[in-house]
């Protein structure tokens, strides 16, 4: 006589992302306006034609809201958790690309929320 076969059921996977932008600490969520993430930053890096040179117009660090006005007059509402506000101080020249949602200030990419 065999004895029976006792199977675990497997382990229920959860991927979770917790964001920590908000405490300071490094943020692990690439939802929009947390960490960019790098099939993004090469999405935008390969469409040169959908970034727009603008200028930041206001700005909340603690917050993390940004407003920029492109050279067309149009003003984008933003929202960044991972530092944007901090970097583009007002007035800044940055660039802005819609279609991915990706901010640069000089050399530096965020990934970025219209609010």
């Amino acid at each position: 006589m065999s004895t029976p076969l006792h199977r675990r059921p497997p382990l229920e996977v959860r991927e979770r992302t917790a964001c920590m932008c908000r405490t300071g600490g490094r943020c692990s969520s690439s939802a929009p306006g947390h960490a960019l993430h790098l099939i993004q930053e090469r999405l935008a890096a390969a469409t040169p034609s959908g970034w727009a040179d603008a200028f930041v117009t206001a700005v909340d660090p603690v917050a993390g809201d940004l407003v920029v006005r492109t050279l067309d007059g149009t003003t984008h509402a933003l929202w960044n958790g991972s530092g944007a506000a901090l970097e583009a101080g007002l007035g800044s020249p940055v660039a802005l690309h819609l279609e991915y949602g990706v901010l640069a200030v000089g050399r530096t990419r965020f990934n970025v929320a219209a609010v």
